[in-house]
């Protein structure tokens, strides 16, 4: 049966590749970002600009019914602890938090409307996984993993709201933490499996948890193995 979804973030990276997935599907795609003008023209899509720090959150671009939401935005801040200042906090909150806040308010009532709905946020696994630098992106990515276990009790059983925690992945947001061979190489080395996640192994599992399936107030950790697993050489 064909779903009409809503993608925060569809442009690049993660959302770009579900955006592709659901589409060859013949699903529905409302996508809203600060360059609609970078999806594809195709008949299946509405595309909408929203800049989510400075824009009220543009309901009237939404269908009348949604059968899921996708918040795709995130941000990567690795510093020292002395380097961090209050603005940093404020920012990948902003983004990561209140950003995601601001989506499933605004869509909230499309949502209800369908006999049952999904809600997927992003996490990373340095929530549950002690990680040196990342004192700002993990508190804010705590916050989301709250939101979901707090939501996905309130709005049960019609709607629900999982979180994936996701090491890094090879998406435009990483390219920094990627972009040598050395780099590249000492990442796929931390991950048990030996390898570095793909917007499309991201986009698969965000797939799955659209559908309608038997889970919901979960984190699930997609990360090659590195929240879990301790190998010895």
């Amino acid at each position: 049966m064909k779903q009409h979804y809503l993608i925060v973030g569809g442009t690049s990276g993660i959302g770009a590749s579900l955006l592709e997935r659901l589409i060859r599907q013949g699903h529905y795609i409302c996508q809203l970002s600060r360059h609609p003008e970078r999806v594809p023209d195709n008949p299946l899509i509405t595309s909408d600009h929203w800049d989510l720090q400075t824009d009220p959150f543009p309901a009237q671009a939404l269908p009348e019914v949604l059968s899921g939401l996708v918040y795709c935005p995130g941000t990567i801040r690795l510093k020292p602890i002395n380097r961090l200042r209050e603005n940093d906090f404020r920012e990948d909150l902003d983004v990561n938090l209140i950003g995601a806040l601001k989506a499933i308010q605004g869509s909230l009532p499309c949502l209800q409307r369908a006999e049952s709905a999904s809600i997927t946020l992003f996490s990373t696994v340095a929530v549950q996984t002690g990680m040196a630098y990342h004192a700002s992106i993990a508190s804010a990515k705590g916050a989301v993993e709250g939101l979901v276990r707090s939501l996905a009790a309130e709005l049960a059983p019609r709607i629900r709201v999982n979180a994936i925690a996701l090491s890094i992945t090879d998406t435009p947001l990483a390219e920094r933490l990627l972009n040598s061979t050395e780099k590249r190489a000492l990442a796929e080395a931390r991950h048990p499996l030996k390898r570095i996640g793909s917007a499309g192994d991201v986009a698969a599992a965000v797939d799955w948890l659209l559908q309608d399936r038997w889970m919901t107030g979960q984190v699930i950790a997609l990360d090659g193995g590195l929240s879990s697993l301790r190998l010895f050489s």
